[in-house]
Parts: structure tokens; sequence; C-alpha cells
């Protein structure tokens, strides 16, 4: 009697083995290895009883102890029909599927899983029926369009399906033959109407039907495409063999397709690709001894080494970035904000071109460390690049490859060495770009620093195009305007003016006494700086904008604190305005006294230089004379013709500003600006030049707690000047708190760290009328004329909020 014919019997509990990745179906004889603990159990536990076992499938195929819950409740009954232990552990049994079941319960998990099953039956079908029948025919010739197009199922499959009318079986064998996914497997095996049941198989064969047919059109696509390459192979191939049979054979040969090989794998674009191929066929004709051969293989080494296609992924976290650079630079929030918006707009637009900035500023305030840190923000590469006194313009664009000992231009090593293209790129000192006969450098970086022509760039080495669109680049300069103006228009220049004297003690603390004591092995044990003793050091020692003075005088403090230390003479040494004259000698910077009082004809002016403001004194003296005027003090063109200004506005208003008519008869001026070795120069003085003639002219004392700034004009109106931020700071540390500034001015108080605005009373004027309204101390006055009454009756100075 056959396997068919037999009525089992199925027991209310089976053995139960959870498979991974298949399905297995009533009627499919398969063999399934088992190698679970657990498993192998449950086999034993079956061929012990009744050979029943109850199959069903896992949820997770990599679950290597599966739950309950992660086991399908439907699965098949199953009869073990041989079983063999191998020599791994593992058992390998021949199974075969009997009927549908479903789980009740779990009688219990460990050792192995047991459960309670109940057989499940398939609905009753109406056959033959037009519908079935029709579901029937498709499903055949959808397996015959699969076998026709190339996926490996058995022929046989269609014999057996003639021989099959149930609808259910039919769906079955299909479902089990196909290699579908476990899920849809697992559909197929739930649905109990069978004509349903087919028409969920039809779907998946029709689906899998469509997918055979676009993979044979791709493939038809990528023969025609590979047919050439692969008709050169065999080519090369053939010549190789007959190289062998001639004995001809060497090393070249497997150089050649090395860097054939290396070549094709860099990602070039089709017109690089063209001519470095044709620069390796020439090196395959040349003799290896030729000069031209080496020319030609460096040239083919800097083309493979160059990054084509290759980019770093940028670090589009935005807090994390402004941590990095806060972190590193202390103030800086113009750069520090335009590097944050670069990074917004990358994370909302994924292509875009790299912008081009220029940090100008005076020296040591940190602009090439800016930009090491934008690159460790951003997680990009970073390189600096040199151009302090390069002359030579292939220095920019490359050699030409006409003599031995040619090369690639800054740009191109630079991209050579980072590897990526889209790197950092600092243009360190752009602005002291030199040129000569050789050509003038700063217009080659036209090209470079172009966003529109950049991405066509051509070095004259290379000869082909290169992309530096991805390329950020940060250009630094001390003086904005010895850049040419062309190559400035094409870059976003962003001022970063000098470090406020609260500003260096703090990075003092956070950086410069660190990386000092760590450089020269002093320890916190050693020694301490106070507030006071790191400003004593700002003060008296450096007279700069910038940190490097300062960090050298910080240097030399731990060093002889080491020598102090090593050679017994103390143990811990305190860094306060005591100890540093001692370290360090007396000051080598005296800063001026302020006015303790009101004085005729002196007035405090302010200046701005490379090092910060500062405060300085115009004194003017009147003698006997015929109405000369005298300038001391090295002045320059400007300042003198500011003077010559002052002068002719108060000739011109003489009766207004109540100076006797006679006084230009009988006395000569002479107007000082101490200290008399230091050029001057700028168009800043003049406010401060007119009030000192002035106050001279009609014995008015001028205010001593007022300092004062701004451009004037024949017709004494008070023009805007630079350097503001940088003037009233240098005013409030000389404890002066009251500036009178340009009213065009205005908007510069916004760069005035909030803690210095606080402390400060602005005073914004407009015309000379104005001035003379708020500088002139009557309490002081001594002469018995009244003059300046008229003054300011014009119009009012306004005050400018101070927050």
């Amino acid at each position: 009697m056959s396997f068919d014919d037999k009525v089992l019997e199925i027991p209310q509990t089976l053995p139960m083995l959870p498979v991974r990745d298949i399905v297995v179906f009533p009627y499919m004889i398969i063999p399934l290895f088992v190698g679970r603990e657990s498993s192998i159990r449950s086999v034993e536990d079956s061929l012990a009883k009744s050979r029943l076992i109850f199959l069903s499938s896992q949820r997770e195929i990599t679950e290597e102890n599966p739950s309950p819950e992660s086991i399908y409740t439907t699965g098949t009954i199953a009869m073990i029909m041989r079983m063999r232990k191998l020599s791994d552990g593992r058992v390998k049994i021949l199974i075969r599927g009997v009927a549908k079941g479903r789980i009740k319960n779990f009688v219990k998990t460990s050792p192995s899983f047991e459960v309670a099953v109940e057989e499940i039956t398939d609905l009753p079908v109406q056959t033959p029926s037009p519908e079935v029948e029709a579901l029937t025919r498709t499903a055949k010739e959808n397996i015959e369009k699969i076998i026709a197009l190339g996926r490996p199922l058995s022929p046989d499959i269609l014999l057996v399906l003639d021989d099959v009318s149930d609808p259910g079986r039919i769906a079955d064998l299909i479902a089990s033959n196909l290699g579908i996914k476990v899920q849809d497997a697992q559909r197929v095996l739930e649905t109990t109407d069978p004509k349903e049941r087919l028409k969920i198989v039809n779907d998946l064969l029709a689906a899998e039907v469509d997918v055979l047919q676009m993979q044979t059109k791709i493939r038809g696509q990528t023969k025609d495409d590979m047919s050439k390459s692969q008709r050169e192979y065999f080519l090369r191939e053939q010549m190789k063999q007959i190289k062998n049979e001639l004995g001809e054979t060497d090393s070249k040969s497997e150089e050649i397709e090395e860097l054939r090989e290396k070549l094709l794998a860099c990602g070039m674009a089709p017109h690089v690709e063209a001519e470095v191929l044709k620069q390796l066929h020439r090196l395959e004709r040349m003799h290896p001894d030729a000069s031209e051969a080496t020319m030609v293989r460096t040239y083919l080494d800097w083309m493979i080494d160059l990054p084509w296609s290759k980019m770093s992924q940028d670090s589009l976290d935005l807090k994390v970035a402004k941590e990095i650079l806060d972190d590193d630079h202390y103030e800086l929030v113009k750069a520090k904000d335009r590097v944050l918006e670069f990074l917004a707009v990358r994370k909302l637009k994924s292509t875009m071109k790299g912008p081009i900035l220029c940090f100008a500023g005076p020296p040591g305030v940190g602009k090439t460390s800016l930009g090491k840190s934008i690159a460790r923000a951003m997680g990009r590469e970073y390189f600096r690049i040199a151009l302090g006194g390069v002359k030579d313009e292939a220095e920019i664009r490359g050699h030409r490859r006409t003599h031995v000992g040619a090369m690639p231009g800054k740009v191109v090593q630079a991209l050579r060495q980072v590897k990526t293209k889209n790197p950092v790129f600092v243009l360190d000192e752009i602005d002291k770009l030199g040129s000569d006969f050789r050509g003038d450098p700063s217009a080659a970086m036209l090209e470079v620093l172009d966003p529109e022509q950049n991405s066509t760039f051509r070095d004259n080495y290379l000869n082909v195009d290169f992309d530096l669109s991805n390329v950020l680049f940060i250009a630094t300069a001390n003086v904005v305007e010895n850049i040419p103006a062309a190559l400035r228009d094409r870059m976003e220049v962003i001022n970063i003016p000098g470090y406020t004297e609260n500003g260096k003690l703090l990075i003092t603390k956070k950086h410069l006494i660190k990386r000092q004591m760590e450089n020269n092995g002093i320890l916190d044990s050693h020694t301490a700086f106070t507030d006071e003793g790191i400003k004593y050091i700002i003060s008296g020692y450096t007279r700069e904008a910038g940190l490097r003075n300062l960090e050298r005088e910080i240097g030399s403090v731990c060093r002889k604190v080491a020598k102090m230390v090593v050679m017994g003479e103390a143990q811990y040494v305190e860094i306060n305005p005591t100890t540093v004259p001692e370290l360090l000698g007396p000051p080598r910077f005296l800063r001026d006294e302020k006015l303790n009082d009101s004085q005729v004809g002196v007035v405090q002016g302010l200046a701005w230089t490379q090092a910060g403001g500062e405060v300085l004194w115009v004194e003017a003296l009147k003698m006997k004379g015929k109405g000369g005027l005298a300038l001391t003090g090295q002045l320059g063109d400007v300042m003198k013709e500011s003077a010559q200004a002052a002068m002719s506005y108060s000739k011109a208003h003489m009766e207004e500003l109540g100076i006797s008519e006679d006084f230009f008869e009988k006395n000569d001026i002479h107007v000082h600006l101490p200290a008399g070795a230091i050029p001057k120069d700028g168009p800043s003085a003049g406010v401060a030049l007119t009030t000192a003639l002035v106050s001279l002219m009609t014995e008015t004392p001028v205010r001593h707690d007022i300092a004062m700034t701004g451009e004037v004009t024949l017709q004494g109106r008070v023009l805007p000047v630079g350097g503001i931020r940088e003037k009233c700071l240098a005013a409030l540390n000389q404890g002066i708190s009251t500036v009178l500034i340009p009213l065009a001015n205005a908007k510069d108080l916004a760069d005035i760290p909030k803690i210095f605005k606080d402390r400060m009373n602005f005073i914004l004027v407009e015309n000379l009328d104005e001035v003379f309204a708020v500088v002139f101390d009557r309490s002081g006055k001594t002469s018995k004329k009244k003059p300046i009454e008229k003054i300011g009756k014009k119009t009012k100075p306004q005050a400018a909020a101070a927050g």
C-alpha cells in the first residue's frame, strides 16, 4: 500500500521543528539539515513515537533561539522518512509533508518544542469550473515563460501539473518549486480557499515574469556595452600569448596593465580618461630607457594619485560644529557664523559650490588657525598653501611638460596630499603675492578663486580640467588693499579685528598658559597665573592686535619658573603684578596717563593702529608771529591737510567762534602730536585738530574726560572714519568713558562687546557746532571773553544708547 493510501492518525500533540528560510507544503519531499540542540531533540522525540513532526517557519531567520511569539502558528504536519547523523554533529532528515496544521498551544518549550495541533482542511471547491481552468492554464503559461527566461526550474514540473487537477495542490506545488520569500509562501500556506490560493500564486508568477524580462533586457544592454571592452581584452590576451611564444615577455607589459587598471579605477571624466589612456599608449610604445618615458610615467603617476572622485563626508551637525569653533577661538563671530551658514545650506542642498572667503586682519589674531578649526568642524581634510613671496605664475598653474623636472602647481600638489576633492585650503598671505618676468601669480589665482571658472581649472602640467568647485578656499591677508582689485572682487572679505584686553585675558587663561606650561614641563604645582598678573603682561610687555608676542612672554615666564624650580630657588611661583617685573624685567610699554584737568589747546584724539586703538594727545601752542602754522610729530600728508582745513575753518568762522580779529596778525600757531618718533597719518584727526585750534584761539579749555575722532570738511561737517571699535576700547582702557564719534558711525557700535558698551557714553555728532557744544569746559575758563556762546544753538548732539 502506498503512502497516499494510508490513513494516518495524527496525535493531539507533536514535536515541533522551527525552520528558518523555507515553508514546507503538504505532499512536498525535501531534505532538512538540523543543527540546533533543541531541534535535534524534537527529531529524536518524533522518531521515538509516530515519526510525525510539526514544521513551522520562523518570522526572523536570524534568530538562533526562537520564542513561541516568533514562530508562525500555521505550518505543516510532516513524516520523517529518513534520518542520518553527520560527522559535524548535525542531523540530516528527509521529510514529506502530510497535511496543514495549526498550533493550538505550546505544551512545552524546553528542552525542545512540543505543541498541540489541529489539522486544517481546505474549503470545498467546484471542479471543473471555467475560472479554475483559466487560472490553471495561466499558471502553466507563466511557468513556461519563467523556464524560457532562464530561471532554473525543473522542466518536469509541467508534466506533474498535467496530472494534478486539484487547484489547491497545484498552488502548493508551484509555490514549493518557485523559491519565493517566506512571507509570500506563508500567505499561500495559510489560505484555505484553493481558488483564492491559486490566484495568489498567479500574481507571484506574473511578478516573477516581469522581473525576469527586465533582467534579460538589462543583460542585453550590458552585453552590448561590454562587447567592445571584451574584444580589446581578448586581443591583448592574444598579443600577450604571441609575445610569450616569441620569448619577448618582460615586466613592462605587466607594469602597463597595472597602470591601466589603476587609471580606469580612478573615476575620471570621459575626456580625462581618454587623455591618460592616450599617454599610456605612448608609454607602451616607448623604450623604457628613453627620457620621455620617465616623464610620461611620472605624469601617469600624478593622474592616478589625484582624487578625481573621492570626497570626504561633511559633518553637518551645526551644534557640534559651533562647539568646536567656540572651543578653539574666542569672539570672531562673523567668521564663525559664515561657516555655520555654509553648513546649514549644505544640509538643505547636497550639491553646492564651496564659498571663497578672505579673512583680513592684523598678524596673530588667528586667521590661519581658524581655517584649521573650520576644517575640523566640517570633517574635511585641511591643507595650508603659503603664498607669501610667490612670484612665478607656474607655482600656481604648474609647468608645461616640455622638460624634465616639470611639476604641477601648488593647488594640484595640495590635492594629491589630502586625497579628497573637497578639502579646506587656506591660502596664507594672499596679499603678499609678487610678480616678475615669469608672470603674475595673482592673475593665475583669478581662475582658482572664481566660482564660475574653477570647476574647469586647467593645470599646465595635467593639461586636463580638474573640478575645484567643491574645495572650500579660505584666503588670509593683513592688508586687503594690497590684493589686486579683480582678485579681491572674487572673495568674500571678512574682517577679523584685533583682540581686546579682556579677550586676550580669556584666551590666555584658556589656551596660551596651558600650551606653554605643557611645552616647558611646568605643572600646576609649580606656578599659577593671576588675572592681574596676566593683565600686567598684556599692557606692559606687548603692544599688538594679536597674541604672538603675548604667547612668547607667557613662554618666557614659564621657562624662568622652570629654571627656578630646577635650581631649587623656589618650589612655587605666583604670577602677579609684583613677580612679573622680577621675571621679565621692567615693562617695555608705558601707557600715557590720562589728563587730570581741562587745558587750553590740549585734546585727546583717537587713532587706529595694527596693534589696536591708541589715545593720542593733540597739543596746540600760540606764540608771537604773523599767522604761521607749524606741524610737528611726523605727521603724514593727510593729517597735514586736516590741520590746514581746521585752520581755514577757524579763519572763516572767526566772528562766529569769538576769535579776535587780530589773532592771526599777532600770533603763530604750533601743533604737535607726541610721540615725535612715531609716524602718524589718516583723516580721523580732523575733529581733534579743529577742537585744539579753536580752544587755543578762544582760550577755552577742552574737557579732560572726553576723547574724539572724525574727519571734518571745510563746511564743518563731521565725516565717518574707521576703527571705531578699537578706538573706543582704547579710550576705555585709558580711563576715558565719554567718546565723541561721527553720527554716520553709529552702526559700528554694534561691533563693541556689550560688557564694554555698558560702561561707555557715546556722543554722536554731525557737524562742528555739535562738537563745540559738548567738548569745551566752561567751568574752567579764565579768559574775560565769552566766546562759544553761539555755538551749539543750531543743533544738539545726539547721545547714543549704551546698550
